[in-house]
């Protein structure tokens, strides 16, 4: 509260001091905040884009399932599944997006030839291998949406916590400083009003004691009122 804050010019200036850094503070987190949001809407455009393709890649995987289970029987499809020796291999980095660290995704060994897919020419057929073909497509869609979508959660994440500062500022610490600046200039201003009433008493009152003194030198020259003795 401002009446905590004692009035005084090194107090006054103390706040100033923390004004300006404050004010540059709230423009900066300003910017960021509008920066992050900017990058979230493109990454969002992103995601949904890739989100309709996983649905696709989805839906037709799942037919190239169907039919090859109907056309070649569960035993044929689960036999070539199970003859996958080699599994995709996930690795993991990051990257920096204004200021926010967010993964980045990179897969290997999905996408095969027919024969990396370690059931053999003779224990295959063309549905079998269309299938899984569309299925590494998938697995491709469920990585780079993983990434994006995790991306986007760190980027939302950011612009929350960038908000609350923003408006911590904004709307909390900024405020509290104009009051107690406002406070002690009142304060100063009130203090120098009543030291120059004061002095103006003190010169006032000299003009008088002055005055009076003027006047009985002046008596005593005209002989209207016996000198004062003075000291041998």
């Amino acid at each position: 509260m401002a009446k905590d804050v004692k009035p005084t010019r090194k107090n006054l200036m103390e706040i100033e001091d923390r004004i300006e850094l404050s004010e540059r503070g709230h423009d900066t987190l300003e910017q960021k905040r509008d920066g992050l949001i900017m990058e979230f809407m493109d990454i969002l455009d992103q995601a949904q884009d890739i989100r309709s393709e996983l649905e696709t890649d989805y839906e037709t995987a799942q037919q190239k399932l169907d039919m090859a289970r109907a056309m070649e029987g569960d035993v044929a499809v689960r036999g070539a599944a199970a003859a996958l020796k080699e599994h995709p291999e996930i690795t993991t980095q990051s990257k920096n997006i204004m200021g926010v660290v967010v993964p980045q995704i990179e897969a290997s060994k999905v996408q095969k030839s027919i024969d990396e897919r370690g059931y053999g020419l003779i224990g295959s057929s063309a549905r079998i291998d269309e299938t899984a073909e569309a299925y590494e497509e998938l697995i491709d869609s469920i990585i780079l949406a993983a990434e994006v979508e995790t991306a986007m959660k760190k980027m939302l994440e950011e612009i929350e916590t960038t908000k609350r500062r923003v408006n911590a500022l904004e709307f909390k610490l900024l405020p509290e400083l104009y009051e107690n600046q406002e406070y002690i200039e009142q304060k100063l201003e009130e203090q120098e009003r009543e030291e120059i009433f004061r002095l103006k008493k003190i010169k006032a009152k000299k003009e008088e004691e002055d005055k009076a003194e003027e006047e009985i030198d002046a008596d005593e020259r005209d002989g209207a009122v016996p000198a004062s003795p003075k000291a041998d």
